[in-house]
């Protein structure tokens, strides 16, 4: 792929070892394969069929490992244009069915027709510090299943206003980087 700067792989399920190409991007920050495989781990009991909502996407390398795992469906919102089409690109080249990538900004796509999803990955660009706000409009606008699961992947030792309906299930740290994996209660 012309202006690439890496590959990473997807370690798990049908598209196992597949390599996915990472365009050469400012602030694109694929999400680790060790944490990727831990979150998958805790994922393995509700992934199969689940609606998936990759919310700034970028590499949709956490989406793409849905489907592979056996997700029923992954919707990829993605603001830059060329990660967008690297996204569509792979997805092609992988085969991978189920997978539909909106070129959007997230809070701009969150204002529009609300689907609720079981499995949402809120990764953003950490320099534009959108959790609170993309957390919020997914509560707030019916963005999630009663019982849903929300990944969130943040700088380590940043605190964050999350809504009181998401529980911390699980959580870890990998370098700078925290993940928590919340699940939403009624």
């Amino acid at each position: 792929m012309s202006g690439a700067s890496g590959r990473i792989r997807i370690i798990g399920g049908t598209l196992r070892n597949s390599r996915l190409d990472v365009p050469d991007l400012p602030g694109l920050r694929p999400t680790a394969e060790r944490v990727r495989e831990t979150l998958f781990n805790w994922l393995a009991p509700v992934i199969a069929g689940a609606q998936c909502l990759d919310l700034c996407a970028g590499t949709g390398a956490l989406g793409i490992e849905a489907l592979s795992r056996g997700a029923g469906r992954t919707q990829f919102v993605e603001r830059d244009p060329r990660a967008a089409q690297a996204l569509r690109d792979n997805l092609v080249r992988l085969k991978a069915a189920g997978g539909e990538v909106a070129t959007a900004d997230a809070g701009a796509y969150l204002h529009g027709a609300a689907r609720p999803y079981g499995v949402v990955f809120l990764d953003p660009p950490f320099a534009l510090e959108l959790w609170e706000a993309l957390a919020r409009r997914l509560e707030e606008g019916g963005w999630l299943a009663p019982s849903a699961w929300i990944y969130v992947e943040s700088p380590r030792g940043k605190a964050l206003a999350l809504p009181p309906a998401w529980r911390l299930h699980r959580e870890g740290q990998a370098g700078e980087v925290r993940y928590a994996l919340h699940r939403r209660v009624a």
